[in-house]
């Protein structure tokens, strides 16, 4: 199990984090914020449900914009725009 970060297209990346509990899913996300440019989009992959609270809490206090969300099959997909 490992966190993958990649780049997907110009401006568009994707954070893996599938199989982490919290808070290790925020702590991730936050870190891959953290490289980005404002306008860039970060999508996240996870499997832990209570993430998307607090992912979502974290964007709200730094001003990042959720884009979509999106839950199948018990994977949530968060995308995420830096603002």
């Amino acid at each position: 199990m490992a966190v993958k970060f990649e780049k997907k297209a110009e401006g568009h990346y994707m954070l893996d984090v599938l199989g982490y509990v919290c808070p290790h899913p925020q702590i991730y996300t936050k870190k891959a914020m953290e490289k980005l440019s404002p306008g860039d989009v970060l999508e996240v992959v996870f499997d832990n449900p209570s993430s998307s609270e607090t992912i979502g809490a974290m964007c709200e206090r730094e001003g990042h914009k959720i884009l979509e969300r999106h839950m199948e099959g018990g994977k949530f997909t968060l995308k995420i725009q830096k603002q």
